[in-house]
């Protein structure tokens, strides 16, 4: 270890503020663009990790950080809190730009952003670790880990960025916390539904309390449970006759944590789409149709590609006749469906399968837009790097996830010889 005098000049992908020293590149963690700091240095191979020791000249970028758990506990969750909202907005377009430059061989200008209407308070669903403390049923330490100890877990009492509503519900099940299932370690998520919330719980194989644990949180509509090493499972909800296990099953994994914001994206989606006048189009990884559903209305044939079994037979009992979904992955299906006008790729944040940029790129005839909604810079440039027969039409970002470095990008594709 050694210790240098910095200053920070940009942040990197996951938020890390960065400068160099001596030719090396060091990133640095809870610093911003312009901040004078000293740190002390741990140097790798091709690039070095500082950790603040003190800020000699603070950036006018920073700000006080809003979440006691952010400035006490370290808290991983978010990586932008010390910084202006207007500071997170242009680091994450250079974050796109320096990733589609640097990985994706793509020459562009910083893309527009649209802001979030709400800095905070946006979130709709929050996930949890929990471990129990040795020797206790029912103690538990439930909550986030460290950014510089991921294998540490502080009990939360807040989370500022989170819906209040989510944050109750998650004070009633550490209420709950003896009902638990029967492991040392767990996770959780508590989700908001339309008309009330859906809690899935992940790890134990046995839980002979569930319906215990559900009675006593008598805010959740939904509940679902993963047992380590088996298929998640619906084990209690709320509804009455009509909606039993339809709202729910839909509910489970395809939730939008910033709903403001998603709305916005999935217009401007459907807009790229109809601008294009297609006849047909495959909308791969489709979750439970919210894309698919409102293009095929359109009279458009519409091919939606889910691996989620549920979400798939939601989407296919919403889709017009004439359109269809198929519950499979993309990458074992995708040269099935192909040719259509436009395909709208939404992938994890691994981004696409090796496979399915490969198909795509050699379709026949190829499609007159590829509509990629990206949730990480560098998948996609990755992604772009995969697909040369393309270029970009148009780019624009979406600020889903404000005080975090995580961002939304839309990139519009057409063959390059359009």
């Amino acid at each position: 270890m050694s210790d240098a005098e910095l200053v920070i000049d940009s942040i990197a992908a996951g938020g890390d503020g960065v400068a160099r020293s001596n030719g090396v590149v060091v990133f640095v963690p809870r610093t911003a663009p312009g901040d004078r700091v000293r740190v002390s240095l741990d140097a790798r191979k091709r690039f070095a990790r500082g950790t603040l020791t003190d800020l000699l000249v603070p950036s006018t970028e920073r700000v006080e950080p809003l979440c006691y758990h952010y400035r006490v506990d370290r808290c991983g969750g978010c990586q932008l809190q010390h910084m202006r909202y207007d500071g997170q907005v242009e680091a994450k377009r250079s974050i796109i730009r320096d990733s589609l430059s640097r990985i994706g061989k793509r020459a562009v200008a910083p893309p527009e952003l649209v802001n979030s209407p709400q800095q905070w308070r946006y979130r709709r669903k929050l996930t949890l670790a929990m471990r129990r403390r040795a020797g206790s049923r029912a103690d538990w330490v439930i909550g986030l880990h460290p950014h510089d100890d991921p294998g540490a877990i502080f009990q939360l009492a807040d989370c500022p960025i989170t819906d209040e509503r989510v944050v109750n519900i998650w004070r009633d099940v550490m209420e709950a916390r003896s009902l638990f299932p029967d492991a040392d370690e767990l996770r959780a998520s508590v989700r908001l539904l339309d008309d009330g919330a859906a809690i899935v719980m992940e790890g134990g194989n046995a839980w002979p309390e569930r319906s215990a644990f559900f009675a006593a949180v008598e805010s959740a509509r939904a509940l679902w449970w993963r047992p380590a090493h088996r298929p998640r499972m619906l084990v209690a909800e709320r509804y009455g006759d009509e909606r039993r296990g339809r709202g729910a099953v839909a509910s489970a994994s395809f939730v939008q944590v910033n709903p403001d914001v998603a709305r916005l994206l999935h217009d401007y989606v459907i807009g790229l789409v109809h601008r294009r006048r297609p006849q047909t189009v495959i909308d791969a990884y489709a979750g439970a149709g919210a894309t698919a559903v409102p293009i095929a209305e359109q009279g458009v044939r519409v091919v939606a590609i889910e691996a989620d079994a549920d979400a798939a037979a939601r989407c296919a009992s919403m889709l017009p006749s004439g359109s269809r979904a198929v519950a499979d992955r993309v990458e074992h299906v995708l040269g099935d469906v192909l040719p259509a006008d436009v395909v709208i790729v939404n992938p994890p944040r691994v981004g696409l399968h090796e496979r399915v940029s490969a198909l795509l790129d050699a379709a026949s005839p190829a499609p007159a837009a590829l509509v990629y909604v990206s949730c990480d810079p560098a998948t996609l440039g990755r992604d772009l790097a995969r697909l040369p027969r393309y270029r970009i039409e148009s780019l624009r970002a979406f600020d889903m996830f404000p005080q975090t470095a995580h961002v939304e990008t839309v990139c519009e594709l057409v063959p390059a010889d359009a």
